[in-house]
């Protein structure tokens, strides 16, 4: 089948969603950029400010079927944009370097063939999804979502690969992460005086290294700090509190479990011999995602079809997804586009989603909403 997008309106898209990225919860002016493109592409149905400012548009069939979801994320993240591109960020300390521009763009192409290539039966749910980088957004649209897919789909932009390859893997294929916030306090003394007060340094040097012995590259067990406060900029007292922030990252839900209780215990008991009240606060928990082999099978056939190199996996990517929350509920799938092997890595402040991968994108989900629809 010929395309039916034009490439080039497609990255001028992507380009004109890249000067303007909005952080999760606040993809206001993406979505209304969004919603004026699809409303050209004549869906059934368009359904606004889903889970925030998510967006469906819906595609029906001639006869009754399988529904299939494709979902693509929104967000930006709070990073200054190194690189001095034509159409670089104008939101200062924003920019979009996980790529989301792209995969936004991309869905815009499914929208475009599907306006002018209705599927022949069954339904097509496209999802704009917000607030994926807090780990927000699938949960609130899983709370409003009428359309109860049989199966859905996600992919990532992902450097490292080469450039246009596809990434599988049956089971898990993210991994499962969390964010544990500990808070220690104890009690203030002159910094003169520092045995007069008890101070919950110490207790925060013994966490952290703690983590550093435990984490395991090689299973996918890590605990990173990402965030340290100790007292208030005061030379001359000795702080009272302290607070840090953990990222917890497991390559599936038993191992997250078990990983959870085992540091939580340890802070307890750090905070228990310094003689220091604590408490800890889970958020932007990240269930890891995984893979149906129905699902990936299609992946990979689709894949094979349009002639793209595939890589399966043999272990889980260490980095999260909230595409997990639909893979806990729905048969389905994530697949990454390689994005080049020398490409800046993702979430780093020169990284730029490559426009080459869009028509790909189109192509590999096109090709999967074809096979799916069919069963």
């Amino acid at each position: 089948m010929k395309n039916a997008f034009d490439e080039k309106q497609l990255i001028k898209l992507r380009h004109n969603l890249h000067r303007e990225p909005e952080l999760s919860g606040r993809e206001e002016n993406t979505a209304k950029t969004l919603i004026a493109f699809l409303q050209n592409q004549r869906p059934d149905l368009l359904v606004t400010s889903i889970g925030g400012h998510g967006i469906l548009a819906v595609y029906k069939g001639e006869v009754s079927g399988r529904t299939v979801l494709l979902r693509c994320d929104m967000d930006a993240l709070p990073i200054n944009e190194d690189e001095k591109l034509e159409y670089r960020s104008m939101i200062s300390g924003v920019s979009h370097k996980c790529g989301h521009d792209g995969h936004m763009a991309i869905m815009c192409g499914v929208a475009k063939e599907l306006a002018v290539s209705r599927p022949m039966q069954g339904t097509v749910i496209l999802l704009f999804q917000p607030a994926e980088e807090t780990g927000q957004g699938a949960v609130r649209i899983l709370k409003q979502l009428k359309y109860l897919p049989d199966q859905c789909f996600a992919l990532h932009n992902l450097p490292g690969f080469q450039l246009g390859s596809v990434i599988t893997k049956v089971g898990p294929f993210a991994g499962a992460s969390r964010g544990m916030i500990v808070k220690l306090t104890g009690k203030s003394s002159h910094a003169a005086e520092p045995q007069c007060g008890n101070s919950p340094a110490a207790a925060v040097a013994s966490i952290i290294f703690y983590l550093e012995r435990i984490c395991d590259n090689s299973t996918g067990t890590i605990g990173t700090v990402v965030h340290v406060r100790i007292g208030e900029v005061a030379f001359g007292t000795s702080p009272e509190d302290a607070t840090v922030m953990i990222t917890l990252r497991a390559p599936d839900a038993k191992e997250m479990d078990f990983f959870s209780n085992r540091v939580s215990e340890q802070v307890i008991k750090t905070a228990e011999e310094e003689h220091l009240m604590c408490n800890i606060h889970w958020t932007e928990e990240f269930p890891a995602t995984s893979n149906s082999e129905f699902s990936t099978s299609i992946i990979n056939a689709s894949a094979d079809h349009l002639g793209y190199k595939v890589t399966a996996l043999t272990r889980p990517f260490l980095w999260s997804e909230d595409f997990g929350h639909f893979t806990d509920k729905f048969s389905g799938a994530m697949f990454a586009l390689g994005a080049g092997l020398n490409t800046p890595a993702l979430h780093s402040s020169d990284y730029d989603f490559p426009d080459n991968l869009i028509p790909v994108g189109v192509a590999m989900f096109m090709e999967i909403l074809e096979r799916s629809l069919k069963l």
